[in-house]
């Protein structure tokens, strides 16, 4: 049974990796974990597990880019 909260914040999560700048350093990796949440997300019995270490990787590329952004 899919778990919708999850889902949504899947979804939430490609939005904000595919806002990742192509010159930063993380687009790359963002761009490969945004095509796995997707391809996992349209599995009609996806992986809840899969799913959440996809997630997890994710938030971590997020929070590495955002690193990357000068203060001013």
């Amino acid at each position: 049974m899919r778990n919708q909260t999850q889902i949504n914040r899947a979804i939430l999560l490609q939005l904000r990796l595919e806002r990742i700048s192509a010159d930063s350093s993380w687009a790359h990796q963002a761009s490969g974990i945004r095509a796995a949440l997707a391809k996992t997300i349209s599995q009609e019995d996806h992986d809840a597990r899969q799913l959440s270490d996809l997630m997890e990787k994710g938030f971590l590329i997020l929070e590495k880019a955002a690193g990357e952004i000068p203060e001013e």
